[in-house]
């Protein structure tokens, strides 16, 4: 048996694991261990998923959240390294661009085992951004590239990745969106429950540290939506840490105004809410997709975005957060412009919902060749 193990620690990395692990079971080749470094530890942001999604227990639960990014990673290393050093794995598998992705793929490469990334290949070309610090470092570790777009297997190839280990296989959220979308409609009741089953509403992510961590823009964005729930309902499912810096800033109790707070929700009302929202605000690079995924349009709250080529089909608008005046603009201004002209699918962009087929074959595949090298050229 092929032996992988899954590093995750992360509300996005626990819905690509679901749709990745059912994959590489159905093989009948490979044998997952999966650890959860524990970087959300909340349970409306971690066992909420594994209970929804029916991913088993993991092998291995730490809890590594909290702190700066280097305490976060710097925790992570060596207690990632113990763990690996153990089981020796065959493959460490990394999902995204979280501190947890980018501790996991070191602790696999000082240790010599081959590591293979999840959505490599993303770029959002802005140094600053912590995502993109993690996303850069592990795909040089990295020995398998599964990109999720052209986009991304083109931003490898100007690295100077080599043709053999970047694999365009599609995207993992659009397998999940597309297999569990139904099962969301049939068991969700949060839009019932929140007075939202009509739609005609915004959805709002806010959680990056650009935003939660900059008092000017986290307040611009919250006086935006507080005036935009004037003339449309807006619904903000609060991050813990976006609730800690709202508490920190004395505006804990913005709902007052009209603005509908809610706890951190799981992947099944997400999804319920999303399908109905007219409008969806984020900084969230997942949520971005979903919204196309599921024909929604998307402000992103952020000067950039990794996944370029929704703005470049004007299914998300860029907006940087600086002041309430401009958020509350490009909002306006989106609603008011009609949907572009699509394809039915997205299957032009993110591939026919097979990445994980794709994932699980390429890993058996490369796995096989690779132990028919002789030792010493194996890498």
């Amino acid at each position: 048996m092929i032996r992988v193990m899954s590093v995750v620690g992360a509300r996005p990395q626990f819905i690509k694991a679901a749709v990745v692990s059912r994959a590489m079971a159905q093989t009948g080749a490979i044998a997952e261990s999966m650890v959860h470094t524990g970087q959300h530890s909340d349970f409306n942001m971690s066992q909420v998923f594994f209970d929804e999604l029916r991913l088993p227990a993991p092998a291995h639960h730490f809890d590594l959240g909290g702190g700066t990014h280097a305490q976060q990673v710097g925790g992570m290393l060596p207690v990632l390294e113990s763990v690996m050093t153990s089981e020796r794995p065959d493959w460490v598998l990394v999902y995204g661009d979280t501190n947890t992705t980018m501790a996991g793929a070191l602790s696999a490469a000082k240790l010599a085992i081959p590591v293979a990334h999840v959505e490599a290949g993303l770029r959002c070309f802005n140094p600053a951004v912590p995502e993109e610090i993690n996303r850069v470092v592990t795909d040089r570790v990295s020995s398998l590239l599964f990109a999720p777009t052209a986009t991304a297997v083109n931003n490898l190839r100007a690295e100077g990745f080599t043709e053999s280990s970047v694999r365009l296989v599609g995207d993992v959220m659009y397998d999940a969106a597309l297999s569990l979308s139904s099962v969301a409609e049939r068991t969700s009741t949060i839009a019932h429950e929140t007075g939202l089953d009509r739609g005609d509403f915004i959805l709002v992510t806010i959680h990056r540290q650009e935003n939660t961590d900059d008092p000017e823009k986290l307040s611009a964005i919250l006086d935006a939506l507080q005036a935009l729930a004037a003339d449309i309902p807006v619904v903000l499912p609060l991050h813990p840490r976006t609730r800690q810096r709202l508490a920190e800033l004395g505006r804990s109790g913005a709902g007052r105004d009209g603005l509908k707070l809610l706890p951190p929700l799981s992947y099944f009302d997400m999804l319920a809410l999303l399908k109905r929202a007219r409008l969806v605000a984020t900084d969230s690079g997942g949520l971005q997709k979903e919204a196309y995924f599921f024909r929604v349009p998307c402000v992103t709250l952020r000067a950039e975005t990794e996944w370029v080529e929704l703005v470049e089909r004007g299914w998300s608008r860029l907006c940087e957060p600086v002041s309430a005046g401009i958020v509350v603009d490009c909002i306006r201004k989106t609603l008011s412009v009609p949907l572009p002209s699509e394809p039915d699918t997205a299957d032009a962009l993110y591939g026919s919902g097979k990445a994980s087929f794709n994932i699980a074959q390429i890993l058996v595949r490369e796995t096989e060749r690779r132990n028919s090298l002789p030792n010493a050229c194996r890498s």
